[in-house]
């Protein structure tokens, strides 16, 4: 029989998927070379009707596999704030933050203006993310989570803000994985396969605010424009989403904060167009840097190269 919690990893997996495909997919767009014929209108057309069709059919594909098989309630909450030492907080924080730029540019590439492009763009994330959370919120399996809608609202006003004030954004938030040991202590959670464990795996995920030095500094002061320090967040030892008091492996469960050297790709000269785009969409892994980690029991290490 599989677990409540299996199943409920099992849907953000596939809403992760689905994520990626809807990033991947209006970056091209948003990328997309000039020509003659393009104009405004298309543009908007473009960017409107993929994302109404890819935001259905991935409500629908969730609703069909992993709702659909549930008994159904009426909207009601549950705390899940104490699972997975808020792993899964940071990861809907990044999420809706780069949908939220993602929809944002994708809004200016068609031609909307500044404040529909900022706070409708912008806001892509948090919407998208609420249905899912509106869904879970229908299934008596599961609830409507707080903690998530406050991690989702969290990115999308770190977007916002930074495009607001500062007309960029110095703050990016960035991912990187290694693999872990604890995916085979728990496969059906964490992953058979590194596809599965890059998206389940916390153990393996670290999630990074990466912050450009060089937008604090005075615009003539000669220092690297892409140089970034970057402060990150990890745990380790997890197995299941809360404390298995009952499992045979006494792991210790816990928490690394880093400190690290960073790029930012999207500062950098690049000589080639094509150079250019694929910087811009791999733009949000942490490059492997020497980095300062110390953990929650406070325990100090020092890598020469940390990913």
């Amino acid at each position: 029989m599989v677990s409540k919690y299996a199943l409920h990893i099992l849907q953000k997996a596939l809403h992760a998927a689905l994520t990626t495909c809807l990033v991947i997919f209006t970056s091209l767009q948003m990328f997309a070379q000039k020509t003659e014929v393009d104009s405004l209108a298309r543009r908007k057309k473009i960017i409107l009707s993929s994302g109404a069709v890819l935001t259905t059919a991935s409500y629908i594909g969730l609703n069909s596999l992993w709702y659909k098989g549930y008994p159904k309630s009426p909207l009601h909450s549950f705390n899940d704030n104490d699972e997975w030492l808020q792993m899964d907080k940071v990861g809907h924080m990044t999420t809706t933050y780069y949908l939220g730029m993602i929809g944002y540019e994708s809004m200016r590439w068609s031609g909307m203006n500044e404040n529909t492009s900022l706070f409708l763009g912008g806001s892509v994330g948090l919407i998208y993310m609420t249905g899912i959370e509106i869904l879970d919120g229908h299934s008596a399996q599961w609830g409507f989570s707080w903690g998530d809608q406050i991690a989702n609202f969290s990115g999308t006003t770190l977007f916002v803000l930074q495009q607001k004030f500062w007309k960029e954004q110095r703050i990016n938030l960035k991912f990187s994985y290694s693999n872990s040991r604890f995916a085979d202590v728990n496969p059906e959670q964490l992953g058979r396969n590194f596809q599965q464990r890059i998206l389940k795996d916390y153990n393996g995920q670290t999630y990074w605010a990466s912050y450009n030095i060089s937008s604090s500094l005075a615009s003539g002061a000669a220092f690297p424009k892409w140089m970034n320090i970057a402060i990150g967040y990890g745990v380790d030892g997890l197995t299941t989403a809360k404390i298995d008091v009952n499992s045979v492996n006494n792991f210790q469960r816990t928490r690394s904060y880093y400190l690290s050297f960073d790029a930012d790709l999207n500062r950098v000269r690049w000589p080639k167009k094509w150079m250019k785009t694929t910087a811009r969409i791999l733009s949000f892994i942490k490059l492997p840097s020497p980095t300062l980690e110390m953990q929650s029991g406070g325990k100090v290490k020092m890598h020469a190269l940390f990913f």
